[in-house]
């Protein structure tokens, strides 16, 4: 029956997906529905952004096993970013009106940073991706016999369907009812948690001394590695294409910053709720703990609890999966179509066939990332590194490029290549530290040191 439940939502899914299609008439349609979305879609929309595999199954296993300060970087670093984004970068970029943020970092330096934004952006979606194919997949085994295997290439092949037929728009209006399941069903499933407990309090006590503890000792590698942890998703996906395509397909701009803030304030408070069925579920059923962490709540609740809930809770775990997938498509699909294929080809390309051309991308992204997702199956490292691949390159060129009125094209280029040369070179080495801070401080000094011996060219005036 539970099978059944979950095929049935599937199904809707897909029609919404296709339903969608007739509202896409060309490629801004597409990629930022039109901007069109009113605050109750852009906002769910926005929260629905990482709300997926990572805050309900790494982040949980991730708290029990170290604490809050094991999950600064989701959802607090989500939450962060949310709000960094709408009160810094929204704005000028808003005003910009184009398609993606590669177009941003071409309108401030020029093609070739546009072109080298896309080509260091585009892999990190790949990771992404692939940790959300790989979370669906687990669920799918839970559920029924499929391997992980089979399942994995099921997911993609499930998602890829509503993405490709309506884009942003069956992203934004499946969002809406996916965000709705996923509020119900933690807070349903957090509550029936808490009464099997016989209350709030004999959880929150069964907790390991220091789960609580916010703040790192007082050591400044501590401290390095704890500013290091609010970074990955804090800085390293505000220059993304898919936060991007989200707060930009808002109706107006007024409507876009109050759905950042709305959806980080949501995020960091619907956020803790999995923590906190996580640690229940390890107070009453340890031996379930033991055998594999990021599977502890979905098996919890099936086997310690009735039809109605697994369908409510199975409902949302994969709603809040499927909206980040269905994003981490769109976004690099967006990317290469945009910044990559049309400046090659410029006019000659009408917008129907360009549309053709950003749906056969999506395709191409979800092939190389249930590749990847065969390979690697740690969701919380797969979206950590999507993250910080962005961090140590786009970071420092997007915040200087708006802030910074002297920054250059060879300022920029120099930041992204060795930012990103650094932080493969340090994961070599042991540190006490991690290794995008030291990566990110290179790419701050060569922001700075490319446009202090290449400054920008003044504009003539006649």
């Amino acid at each position: 029956m539970l099978l059944t439940a979950i095929i049935i939502y599937l199904i809707i899914t897909v029609a919404v997906g296709a339903w969608s299609s007739k509202l896409v008439k060309n490629s801004n349609d597409f990629v930022l529905a039109g901007r069109q979305l009113p605050l109750f879609l852009s906002a769910s929309a926005l929260f629905a952004t990482w709300f997926g595999s990572e805050t309900i199954f790494g982040a949980s296993s991730e708290y029990l096993e170290s604490g809050l300060q094991g999950v600064i970087e989701d959802p607090f670093g989500g939450a962060l970013c949310l709000i960094l984004f709408g009160i810094f970068y929204l704005r000028p970029m808003y005003r910009m009106n184009v398609l993606t943020i590669g177009d941003v970092y071409k309108r401030i330096f020029g093609k070739r940073v546009e072109f080298f934004a896309a080509v260091f952006m585009i892999p990190a979606y790949f990771g992404y991706v692939a940790a959300q194919l790989v979370a669906l997949a687990l669920i799918f085994n839970s559920i029924s016999d499929i391997s992980i295997s089979n399942a994995i290439i099921v997911s993609a092949g499930i998602v890829v369907f509503y993405t490709f037929l309506g884009g942003m728009w069956a992203i934004s209006i499946t969002d809406f009812i996916q965000t709705t399941l996923i509020v119900v069903g933690l807070i349903w499933v957090a509550v029936l948690v808490a009464q099997k407990a016989g209350g709030v309090m004999p959880i929150l006590e069964s907790a390991p001394e220091g789960s609580f503890q916010f703040f790192p000792e007082a050591k400044a590698s501590a401290w390095i590695n704890y500013l290091g942890a609010w970074m990955i998703l804090g800085l390293g996906s505000i220059p993304s294409q898919d936060i991007y395509q989200r707060v930009m397909a808002s109706k107006s701009e007024k409507v876009a910053i109050r759905s950042t803030y709305l959806a980080g304030g949501f995020y960091v408070s619907i956020g803790l709720l999995p923590l906190f069925i996580a640690l229940g579920a390890k107070f009453l059923y340890p031996e379930i703990y033991l055998d594999n962490r990021q599977l502890l709540l979905p098996e919890m609740v099936l086997r310690h609890s009735g039809l109605h809930v697994q369908i409510l809770f199975f409902g949302a775990l994969i709603s809040a999966i499927m909206s980040t997938t269905s994003s981490g498509l769109l976004a690099p699909s967006a990317i290469i179509s945009e910044n990559l294929i049309r400046p090659y080809f410029g006019k000659k390309i009408q917008d129907k066939y360009f549309l053709w051309i950003l749906r056969f991308n999506i395709i191409f992204v979800a092939i190389i990332a249930t590749v990847m997702a065969q390979w690697k199956t740690n969701i919380y490292e797969l979206v950590a590194e999507a993250s910080i691949l962005m961090l140590v390159s786009l970071f420092v060129p997007l915040t200087a490029g708006l802030y910074w009125k002297k920054s250059s094209e060879m300022g920029a280029l120099m930041s992204m290549v060795f930012g990103m040369i650094a932080y493969i070179a340090l994961l070599n080495l042991e540190l006490p530290i991690y290794p995008h801070v030291p990566a990110l401080l290179v790419s701050m000094v060569s922001m700075w040191l490319g446009t202090m011996i290449f400054p920008k060219k003044q504009k003539k005036h006649a």
